[in-house]
């Protein structure tokens, strides 16, 4: 269960929003092959919003599912017309998925949530509280991860303590994509097109004042994680591309140590043959060194083919997706100031 909202008033330089809770909230949930959990999720969210009153859409995202996730959202929208259903073309992941979700969001506050109830509905209620604070960004950081192996467990530890020390901005630990956005979030976020996107990374960039919800997360209702330890890894290289250029900083300073180290390896042997007339011994020796020299150049040029390959997918200017379709909900937006329109505006002139 979530930590019970604050009743205190917000802290210095915080303007509380006078309004006691969103005129619409916009619930994003990007889907990949989640039949099963689509109409038990609809059925939380919808006990959530009732208990808070809250006006709300849910704008649900087909990434490419194969099963019958887009069955399951049209047959929820049939019945309730505050669904959205954005269907993409093919599957883009979940990053590009979530992209998608949030440039058709329409409420004047947004939030991610996943489809496999690992992330409860209930915390939402905390979120608005932190919302009515003045908070623009309102993130739910895990007490406990259930289900997840011991490894999984440290190797995540790993990379946020990584993301935390060499990132342009502060990564906090055990943070997934569950948070609350206000609608001048939303529209900065949407307004960054970057195709290799890692929306943690983009959600810290942005910054704006930010307050931490502790919960538990729950094992999944239903179904399997798409995402493996080679998902995993993969998405840890994005995040740290797309966040730093620590790694080519690191390999400048790796390729220093070596040299260093192989200029001071020939003097030692230089100066101990003209001193002690010793011959240099050696093949193993030198095919060891020819070998790890050879592995440190391997590895320096993939790092830079890592960030080369990067430009040249953003030269290219792609679209970040396409849709089969966007059917919109039927509640009504609420209107915007004229900060806001010119927020959405220019987002929706980088909007695929």
């Amino acid at each position: 269960m979530a930590s019970p909202p604050s009743e205190n008033a917000s802290p210095p330089g915080l303007t509380p929003r006078p309004e006691t809770a969103p005129a619409l909230l916009s619930i994003v949930c990007p889907a990949y092959n989640e039949a099963d959990n689509i109409i038990p999720f609809h059925k939380a969210v919808s006990k959530a919003m009732r208990r808070l009153a809250q006006p709300f859409e849910i704008v649900f995202v087909n990434d490419g599912s194969r099963d019958e996730t887009l069955l399951k959202m049209r047959e929820l929208r049939s019945v309730h017309p505050n669904t959205a259903i954005v269907d993409l073309s093919r599957n883009f992941g979940k990053e590009i998925a979530l992209t998608a979700g949030l440039d058709q969001a329409r409420g004047d506050a947004v939030v991610v949530i996943d489809a496999d109830l690992q992330d409860p509905p209930e915390v939402i209620g905390d979120f608005i509280a932190g919302w009515r604070e003045g908070y623009d960004v309102v993130y739910a950081q895990r007490r406990a991860r259930h289900g997840e192996s011991w490894l999984k467990k440290a190797t995540a530890a790993a990379f946020y303590k990584m993301m935390r020390s060499v990132g342009p901005a502060p990564l906090p630990e055990n943070v997934g994509d569950f948070r609350l956005m206000s609608r001048k979030t939303v529209d900065a976020v949407c307004a960054l097109r970057e195709r290799h996107r890692f929306m943690k990374g983009v959600f810290a960039w942005v910054g704006f004042p930010a307050k931490v919800i502790q919960y538990d997360r729950a094992p999944r209702a239903a179904g399997a994680t798409k995402w493996n330890y080679w998902k995993l890894w993969n998405l840890s290289l994005e995040g740290l591309t797309s966040s730093t250029l620590a790694p080519l900083k690191l390999s400048t300073y790796f390729g220093f140590a070596v040299a260093g180290f192989a200029f001071l390896l020939g003097a030692f042997f230089i100066m101990k043959k003209l001193v002690y007339g010793d011959p240099v011994q050696g093949f193993p020796t030198l095919a060891a060194l020819i070998l790890f020299l050879g592995g440190v150049q391997l590895m320096v040029l993939g790092v830079i083919g890592e960030y080369l390959g990067r430009i040249f997918n953003e030269t290219k200017q792609r679209p970040l997706y396409f849709t089969n379709a966007i059917e919109a909900s039927d509640v009504e937006a609420p209107l915007r100031t004229g900060e806001e329109a010119q927020r959405a505006a220019l987002a929706s002139r980088s909007v695929a």
